[in-house]
């Protein structure tokens, strides 16, 4: 077996492994290696913002499904995991939001994470953000994230925004600022008219870094201890087992469902379950794999009268202008993210911050699971969710080979609160089709048609047609309670030389989009290693 030395090792190449292989390598007194199993982001869909449409299967996923949904008519639901550098940030939609203060404040109040306030973790946001037209005290300008503004918003993007007032929502023009409720255009992650993975964003400039070394197509197998201190780690590669030993850190970033994984493999969580699978146990750690947390999003589609939509460019010779427009002049319907509107509002106004996230997409059937309209016609797509779920599900071995996918379980809908709030998201949603701004283009809304009317109707309709929104998170939560896998200083407990770093430490979900938060945990956790606070 090959071995190679270095003094952190990093496994995960997605949105925080990236952020912290180029803080870490900023020191050159110390050796990086950062291990990612996928492969690198030179496909040109991943660049080109409109081409999130395309990301949610194919190659640069996992190719993951839930086990059957026991209250979502026990269907096995795609889970799209990216599998490429950059992770997440080089497949998702590209939207920035982070949350809003309240849910960092409870971290730190209600679930033993301290430091982790919103006005301690602040800076790490704005450290981060490049943003191209907001500045001051909520937003950074000089990060490697790129952030915009969508160049040139499509009409039914417009109208969407306009219908949500028409409905009673305020125009919000910054979702990450002081007021996070309303409704209008999202800033995405890009960066001249090109998504801004932190691949592209924090890892692509400091390659050169002597220091630095980054392997892609590497499926690392088990974290290797000695006692109770993390050493190293064993990986496959190129047709052959390697061991990168860590002179001072392992550190895992695979993600709310690969470091859960990897951590089991490697003999650390539950006894009982390791023992199903033949795994010696190094540390009985039961939080490892629960508390799964996700957002369960519901589409609505509408057919438009004309053709309004992206849907138009779905035909060969619109295909081909839009591509020229893009090549030639930077600019035109690819500069799009598909999902370029949203709002943030009440399912339950006595509530103190918004409870309901929608998503507003410029056509129909763009991901993987989503319901389209008839061929030859153009759609739009409304989707909302629950921002705080109850629920709670699990990820849990399927054997002790790496090379076996996990069971995913989110167990999504299992609590009543999240139905009766995802309901009232679908019937937020059709009034917003049914204000004059968006409906004068709407021939019908297809899904739910017209025979979907009662209270029930809508919860099967939830039930049926709900999915993941890509957000999974709290599978190795932070805390100090006996379920909780790393303490605030993202050290897993009872282990040395081990730490998470990823959005599977979240104690809780945060009540927005999911990468930004991840940069940010990986931000504050390079200091931490550094021992800059």
């Amino acid at each position: 077996m090959t071995k190679r030395g270095y003094d952190y090792v990093i496994v995960g190449g997605g949105s925080a492994g990236c952020v912290l292989a180029s803080r870490l390598s900023e020191n050159y007194a110390v050796r990086v290696l950062l291990l990612e199993a996928g492969g690198k982001d030179n496909h040109p869909l991943i660049h080109m913002p409109v081409g999130f449409a395309k990301m949610t299967t194919g190659p640069h996923t996992w190719g993951l499904t839930t086990a059957p949904q026991k209250h979502a008519n026990n269907r096995e639901i795609p889970y799209a995991q990216a599998r490429v550098i950059g992770g997440g940030s080089s497949i998702n939609a590209e939207i920035f939001t982070r949350g809003t203060p309240a849910d960092y404040d409870r971290w730190a109040d209600k679930e033993g994470c301290d430091g982790w306030a919103f006005a301690d973790i602040q800076k790490y946001f704005l450290r981060s953000e490049g943003n191209s037209i907001l500045a001051g005290d909520w937003h950074g300008t000089d990060g490697p994230q790129g952030v915009s503004n969508v160049p040139e918003p499509q009409p039914m993007t417009r109208a969407f925004v306009q219908s949500c007032q028409e409905l009673g929502l305020p125009y919000n023009p910054d979702f990450n600022g002081p007021v996070q409720a309303g409704a209008g255009v999202y800033q995405t992650t890009t960066r001249n008219a090109r998504r801004c993975s932190t691949a592209r964003g924090y890892l692509k400039p400091v390659l050169g870094r002597k220091n630095l070394t980054v392997e892609t197509g590497c499926q690392v197998q088990r974290v290797v201890f000695s006692g109770g201190r993390a050493t190293g780690v064993d990986y496959s590669g190129g047709g052959h087992v390697k061991r990168a030993i860590a002179e001072q850190e392992v550190i895992v970033t695979s993600g709310a469902i690969g470091t859960p994984k990897l951590m089991m493999l490697s003999g650390v969580g539950p006894a009982a379950h390791l023992a199903e699978h033949g795994i010696d146990v190094v540390h009985d750690l039961p939080g490892v794999g629960e508390n799964l947390n996700d957002h369960f999003g519901i589409d609505i589609v509408a057919e438009l009268n004309g053709h309004d939509s992206l849907d138009k460019y779905n035909k060969p010779h619109w295909a081909l202008w839009a591509g020229a427009q893009y090549l030639l002049f930077n600019s035109g319907p690819v500069t799009s993210n598909v999902v370029e509107g949203g709002a943030f509002w009440f399912a339950d106004k006595k509530q103190s911050a918004p409870d309901l996230q929608f998503h507003f997409l410029a056509g129909a059937g763009a991901e993987a699971g989503v319901p389209s309209v008839s061929k030859g016609s153009s759609g739009i797509t409304l989707n909302s969710y629950t921002l705080r779920p109850k629920s709670r599900g699990t990820v849990r071995l399927r054997s002790s080979d790496p090379a076996d996918l996990p069971i995913i379980d989110p167990n999504f809908l299992a609590e009543p609160d999240d139905l009766k709030t995802s309901v009232e998201g679908i019937r937020i949603s059709r009034e917003i089709f049914s204000q004059p701004s968006l409906q004068k283009h709407i021939r019908a809304i297809r899904f739910p048609d017209d025979s979907i009317s009662s209270r029930k109707d809508l919860e099967d309709y939830a039930r049926q047609y709900g999915r993941t929104s890509y957000h999974p998170t709290c599978t190795c939560k932070m805390g100090t309670d006996e379920m909780s896998v790393v303490d605030p200083q993202l050290r897993v407990h009872g282990l040395d030389g081990l730490r998470i770093c990823d959005s599977s430490i979240m104690p809780s979900l945060i009540g927005s989009n999911t990468n930004a938060p991840t940069i940010m945990i990986a931000e504050k956790a390079a200091d931490m290693i550094r021992g800059n606070q």
